[in-house]
């Protein structure tokens, strides 16, 4: 039987110091195990707990469903990195490579975020990407990684490329592929590959995506790029977007950056909502978890000591702050705080569940692939951390819940398909495969019955449903297909 196949995208994000600075890494790179100057005279400390990835993605014509996959998998890892004990300090980079709209001189390589701790940053240029062209130059991409990054410079880093492609990762004829690998393992930066197949699978290509790992002292894997992104969509979606609006409103923007910072917060939560709720809500788990702070943010940057709030200048506050006093304003930045933190344990709360109830709907699916690519890119990056200390709980530990939400989960079969997106959203279980061979072998799918919203027939369906696929289908805007007592449905979402 065919498979529904999970395709993700690691996008980790974390967020730079402000300025950054880029140039030759000639005289603060990592060498021999040694601390070096960074630029800007700045020595890096061993004992800081770092991890920094460069994902670099093939743009070129072909890359659609590679860059989705990358938006939709983003605030996934960052999760997951963010139960790391210690909590590392996380930076991203996001270079794009083989579009024909970049710099030929480059190497058709363009750096679109640099280091940066910015999370909502690199979700912006993520959903900026565009596909055009293009000539791949997978040589080139790391060797701009190398030398236009602000690598941290300890030994004490974890620091990793990941460059995604289809073609050739041979065909730069003037930076090969081998050579850059061993420069950049000679600095301590591994080299992961990630062929994406397009079409068939192409033997010529594909052991030189491997070949490429193996040189960079890093993995490889291999993803079905064009069969669509499976994720599974939760009956705690919808309370988790509430709550991560409410959240926003705790943040208090000051200075030259502010306003825009707010205003891109609330645009990567509405790019998180494009692609379907699963998303968003992962989204606010990161909201809510170590990993993510605003440098515009009055509350993060007053907590953390890099504002003092008795020497502002009053043209840097906001507004509705100016005319306080010191004490109300101090009082306004801990109300904002204590609320934070209670909105954050809220989510981390429902996300808890939220993380049993995907564990277990993967393990029915023991028998597909679903999930593997995802576990695959964590375990490389887990398996490279464990090695400088970091400790991580298992992958697919189930969290312990004081009521379950799904009740009768077994005699209940669905899946869900959102309108007006630009991926589908699936909930995984054997009526996905179902689907797939009907969709694949050209065919409809059949169900027994089409129920429309408000009726009768659709109130008496929904009452009779366990209260977890209730709540989720009482959450859709768009289908859901239904296998209850033995007869397939399709539901309208609102019912």
């Amino acid at each position: 039987m065919k498979q529904a196949v999970l395709i993700s995208f690691i996008a980790v994000g974390s967020l730079a110091l402000a300025s950054l600075a880029v140039g030759s890494p000639s005289a603060w790179a990592y060498a021999s195990g040694k601390e070096l100057s960074r630029p800007g005279g700045k020595t890096a400390q061993v004992n800081e707990h770092v991890i920094e990835l460069a994902i670099c993605l093939d743009t070129s014509g072909s890359m659609d469903g590679l860059i989705n996959s990358a938006r939709q998998k983003v605030w996934t890892i960052v999760n997951d990195l963010a139960k790391a004990e210690p909590t590392p300090k996380l930076r991203v980079a996001l270079l794009s490579y083989g579009n024909d709209g970049n710099n030929p001189e480059n190497g058709w390589v363009n750096v679109e975020t640099p280091l940066t701790e910015d999370l909502d940053t690199v979700s912006q240029k993520l959903f900026a990407l565009t596909t055009n062209g293009g000539t791949e130059l997978v040589g080139r991409v790391v060797q701009t990684s190398l030398q236009e990054l602000d690598w941290h410079a300890s030994d004490g880093a974890l620091r990793m490329i990941f460059v995604a492609g289809n073609e050739s990762a041979n065909q730069d004829d003037q930076v090969a592929a081998r050579t850059i690998c061993k420069e950049a393992t000679e600095r301590g930066i591994d080299v992961n590959s990630i062929y994406c197949v397009y079409g068939d699978d192409d033997s010529e290509v594909r052991p030189g995506w491997r070949e490429l790992a193996r040189w960079g002292n890093g993995d490889s894997a291999l993803i079905d790029q064009n069969n669509g992104s499976v994720v599974i969509a939760t009956p705690y979606d919808q309370k988790l977007i509430k709550l991560s609006a409410e959240l926003n409103e705790t943040y208090i923007p000051f200075g030259d950056a502010g306003e825009a910072g707010c205003s891109n917060q609330s645009a990567q939560d509405a790019n998180a909502m494009q692609l379907n709720s699963a998303n968003a809500a992962s989204r606010a788990a990161t909201k809510a978890g170590k990993l993510y702070s605003c440098a515009w943010d009055l509350v993060d940057a007053s907590r953390t000591g890099k504002v003092d709030l008795a020497k502002m200048d009053e043209k840097d506050l906001p507004e509705v702050m100016r005319a306080l006093t010191y004490a109300q304003r101090v009082a306004k930045v801990d109300t904002m705080y204590q609320r934070r933190t209670k909105l954050q344990g809220q989510i981390n709360e429902l996300d808890q569940h939220r993380q049993t109830l995907l564990t277990e709907e993967l393990a029915r699916q023991a028998t597909t692939n679903i999930g593997s690519f995802d576990l695959a890119i964590r375990s490389t990056i887990r398996k490279k951390a464990e090695a400088l200390g970091f400790t991580f709980s298992p992958l697919g530990t189930t969290v312990a819940m004081c009521t379950s939400p799904a009740e009768d989960a077994k005699t209940c079969d669905y899946f869900v398909q959102f309108g007006g997106s630009n991926m589908d959203t699936w909930v995984a279980n054997d009526l996905v495969v179902d689907f797939e061979d009907a969709r694949l072998d050209g065919k409809d799918f059949a169900h027994d019955r089409h129920v429309a919203p408000g009726t009768p027939e659709a109130n008496a369906l929904i009452e009779s449903l366990p209260t977890h696929v209730r709540d989720l289908v009482g959450s859709l805007q768009g289908m859901i297909y239904l296998r209850w007592h033995d007869r397939i449905y399709l539901v309208t979402g609102g019912c």
